[in-house]
């Protein structure tokens, strides 16, 4: 127990104010991410909505993904670029807590969102004659409302956990945002319990939801490879590469922050980065470009918009 401390009220986000002299020029390049985040993730809901050729569950699952990275985003990004530009990087307790439930809830919601990407991929190569009974689209609603349920469950275990008890000075949170494990530190009381439970709590899900996505690629591997045409085969990967492509840049860089040792140093920081700016940067590229659908979807967009201003 830590004593003669006195209890919390706010925190103080160091961030990257340990780098003061390019804080002007991560603001430009942060801000540059986010606002393209925001457009693909916004174009590829809105052609999943307007174009009825992708009112299918493959692209249900993909709006799905840009509305939960889009929320997942807001939480973070907008408080860190602020910070960025004021002296004052200050954030209550209360609004910490609100932060890092969402910011878990929305991270787990996007895992569980891949993997049921994952299993929709399994169901249509491995089983398509029962496809479209086995995945409609009120089916697709379930599950994506089922993986915002096991995300936020999972997110309010963790958040209630850290913040069961009071926080004790100093209150530096060494992040730009409200990381569990570096607020879980400043806890007054069994700060190194809960630190270990939560971080065995978050690696779990991590990594469960990994190995299903894994299991579902060996069966799809295995009934791909037992296709006959050279064709058939590259039509049965060309569904599954922008998915796979997006998995591994997602769990890769999520278990360099979760996993990392702490014996093993580096600037917690900077090591967030690719998780929390880069990989939702990428995702809706990746889903956009990668896909004839979406491509032919935009276009035809665009072709409205050209015969309209006729």
């Amino acid at each position: 127990m830590k004593v003669n401390q006195t209890v919390l009220k706010e925190f103080i986000l160091v961030g990257f104010s340990v780098y003061p002299h390019v804080q002007a020029f991560l603001f430009v390049v942060f801000l540059c991410l986010y606002l393209l985040t925001l457009t693909g993730n916004l174009a590829i809901m809105g052609l999943t909505w307007v174009d009825r050729s992708l009112h299918t569950p493959m692209y249900l699952f993909l709006g799905a993904l840009s509305f939960s990275e889009t929320c997942y985003t807001l939480t973070i990004i907008p408080k860190m670029l602020a910070d960025l530009l004021t002296e004052n990087k200050s954030i209550s307790v209360m609004g910490c807590g609100l932060q890092m439930c969402f910011f878990l809830g929305l991270g787990g919601t996007n895992c569980i969102i891949l993997t049921l990407m994952g299993y929709d991929r399994f169901l249509a190569i491995c089983n398509p004659l029962r496809y479209p009974l086995l995945m409609t689209n009120g089916v697709c609603g379930q599950l994506v409302a089922s993986a915002w349920g096991g995300g936020f469950l999972i997110s309010l275990i963790e958040t209630a956990l850290i913040f069961r008890g009071s926080f004790c000075s100093p209150n530096l949170v060494k992040h730009f945002f409200c990381h569990m494990r570096t607020v879980a530190r400043l806890a007054c009381i069994d700060s190194n319990l809960t630190e270990s439970i939560v971080t065995m709590i978050s690696v779990s899900g991590l990594m469960g939801t990994f190995l299903l996505i894994i299991i579902t690629y060996v069966f799809i591997l295995s009934t791909v490879f037992r296709i006959p045409s050279a064709k058939g085969k590259q039509k049965a990967f060309s569904t599954c590469a922008s998915h796979l492509t997006v998995v591994i840049i997602h769990f890769g860089f999520a278990a360099i922050v979760y996993m990392k040792p702490e014996t093993s140093g580096g600037d917690d920081t900077l090591m967030s980065v690719p998780y929390t700016v880069i990989t939702p940067f990428l995702s809706p590229l990746i889903f956009s470009l990668r896909n004839k659908d979406m491509k032919n979807a935009f276009r035809k967009v665009l072709g409205k918009r050209s015969f309209l201003n006729k």
